[in-house]
């Protein structure tokens, strides 16, 4: 699972409304008017949250006609959370995605700077950029 991905889900979630509309669909399918009536909200607003959603992954629309049916899919948040899970379960050592924060990581408490600022004697920590 990409990082990228995560960051689409979290951004989708990251709303208040969109979450209360998550949840709303994890109860039934349901479609845009319903879910104006339910939330209070104009279609407009309602639309554009589903779209952030639906482009996350979160939810899936079938048309019917001029309505739009919306459904949770509950699978694929189930995929992408317990994947999220193994990650953070992951030995660091053994993800190719972190191999340069690792090599970091490691080197953390052989660093004099460092050290200085965990005794609170410096403000900030120079980063060195690396070519």
């Amino acid at each position: 699972m990409s990082i990228n991905n995560y960051v689409k889900i979290f951004k989708a979630l990251g709303e208040p409304t969109r979450l209360k509309i998550l949840k709303l669909l994890s109860v039934r399918p349901m479609y845009v008017c319903e879910l104006e009536a339910v939330m209070q909200m104009s279609q407009p607003r309602i639309s554009q949250h589903l779209r952030t959603m639906k482009e996350a992954g979160l939810v899936s629309e079938r048309k019917e006609a001029q309505r739009i049916f919306y459904s949770l899919q509950i699978e694929y948040i189930d995929e992408n959370f317990n994947s999220l899970i193994s990650l953070l379960h992951a030995d660091l050592a053994e993800l190719p995605h972190f191999k340069e924060e690792y090599q970091r990581l490691k080197q953390l408490d052989s660093d004099g700077n460092i050290s200085l600022c965990k005794e609170g004697k410096t403000e900030t920590v120079a980063f060195k950029r690396q070519a």
